[in-house]
């Protein structure tokens, strides 16, 4: 999936436009917030196209505001990573310094650059504009974040300068994608299970830049092991490792099944891991979380594996069926555990439950605990299917599924969950008009 990063000075109006994107189409996934402020991740689709949209804090030449200096790093290290840039400007303010600096930092990087011109909600704002030519790129939109008028012009060419991203050869096998903070052991986690004996068949280019997928075939597994830690090297990862681990954990999850979410047990369960976590969710990929060097925590009685493992479950809430698996990969402790496991979820995701069986057991619950009433209407819920789709999802069939409120639908779900194994799997439930 192609990655569109969204770049500008200060107050031009990126995250409203951002935002704009993520809820206007129903494709969308969600956003996810990163670990230092102003800056998001998103999944979008425009005619059929999905793409994943980055907005970058505001950039700011020579400030010596240390958050300043951080987000100008980043928005450089979006740059090159991404596929296409919108460059947004401010046609109230017209062409000033900094949009001149961010012009010529974004020439060097030979990307297809568009030229949004935000808040042009008025004819009488159409001249205005017309002095952005200045900055000397061709593809220049006028537009209006607030309302969207202009966008659609915009997403309609943007689209068509982004790559076609070819499938993975053996796409038909699961693809599981090593994920986590840079240091948490994910290189020591693949280097550990391949072992000196390499049991490979062939490394193959992943559908992203940065990954290599290695098929593994071993003990009864086979599957594709996407390798986030192994990238290629560049020149600007030690200014921001952490931005970095973000942005190839997004190329990551969006092409596997399932993510192995490995982190540091000594650091903690902290908000750059949840930030991943999060994103594998609204991704509705299989999630298996690994507190890696559990052998190196002291003060295990203080910090028992109960403890420890309800405290992760309740930074994850409302999500908490998720497998927890503590290891210690320089000891090769419980490796292949997480792997058992991580297969468990992919079959997990891949389950399909037969329509019958699905309403003889849930029809029951649902009459024994019907929804609420809601402005003295009742709901009757008379039918469920699974829907086809990648991961599970179910429509309930009822009269008026406009009065189902969001506490029904986790009682659905949870119930779907204590009946059918979906652990480690998001779920997707849908009330429909019958």
């Amino acid at each position: 999936m192609s990655i569109v990063a969204v770049v500008g000075r200060p107050n031009v109006g990126k995250s409203t436009f951002f935002n704009r994107l993520i809820q206007r189409r129903e494709a969308i996934v969600d956003a996810v917030s990163g670990v230092t402020r102003d800056r998001h991740y998103g999944k979008s689709d425009w005619n059929g196209k999905e793409f994943s949209l980055i907005d970058t804090g505001g950039y700011v030449k020579g400030s010596d505001d240390i958050f300043e200096a951080e987000i100008d790093k980043q928005v450089e290290l979006a740059i090159d990573e991404a596929d296409a840039i919108i460059f947004m400007v401010d046609v109230e303010s017209g062409v000033t310094g900094m949009d001149q600096e961010v012009a010529k930092l974004l020439r060097r990087s030979k990307k297809p650059i568009f030229l949004a011109i935000n808040k042009v909600d008025g004819a009488s704002r159409v001249n205005d504009a017309l002095e952005f030519y200045s900055l000397g790129f061709e593809n220049q939109y006028n537009l209006s974040s607030i309302n969207g008028s202009g966008t659609g012009e915009l997403l309609d060419d943007l689209v068509k300068a982004l790559p076609d991203r070819e499938e993975p050869d053996d796409s038909e096998l699961p693809r599981f994608a090593v994920v986590g903070r840079p240091n948490a052991g994910k290189s020591s986690f693949i280097n550990a299970l391949i072992g000196k004996d390499r049991y490979i068949v062939t490394d193959i280019a992943g559908t992203t830049r940065d990954s290599i997928d290695t098929k593994y075939d071993r003990f009864g597994f086979e599957f594709n092991l996407v390798d986030t830690a192994g990238i290629r090297k560049k020149s600007k990862v030690k200014e921001d490792l952490e931005f970095y681990s973000v942005m190839r954990s997004v190329r990551a999850i969006e092409h596997c099944d399932v993510i192995i979410l490995v982190f540091d047990a000594t650091r903690g369960f902290d908000g750059q891991v949840e930030n991943i976590f999060w994103l594998a969710q609204r991704n509705n990929k299989g999630i298996v979380i690994l507190a890696n060097k559990w052998d190196l925590v002291e003060d295990k009685e203080s910090s028992s594996v109960k403890d420890y493992e309800k405290y992760i479950r309740q930074q994850i809430e409302p999500f908490v069926d998720v497998p927890i698996v503590f290891v210690s990969v320089l000891t090769k402790q419980r490796i292949y555990k997480a792997i058992e496991t991580a297969v468990e979820v992919y079959q997990n995701r891949s389950k399909k439950v037969k329509t019958s069986e699905l309403n003889e057991v849930m029809l029951p619950i649902i009459q024994n605990y019907p929804p609420p009433a809601y402005k003295a209407k009742y709901v009757k819920i008379k039918f469920c299917t699974q829907l086809p789709t990648p991961y599970p999802s179910f429509a309930f069939f009822c009269n008026l599924p406009q009065y189902v409120k969001d506490p029904y639908k986790r009682f659905i779900e949870n119930k779907l969950r204590e009946n059918f194994d979906f652990s480690g799997v998001p779920i997707t439930v849908y009330f429909r008009k019958k």
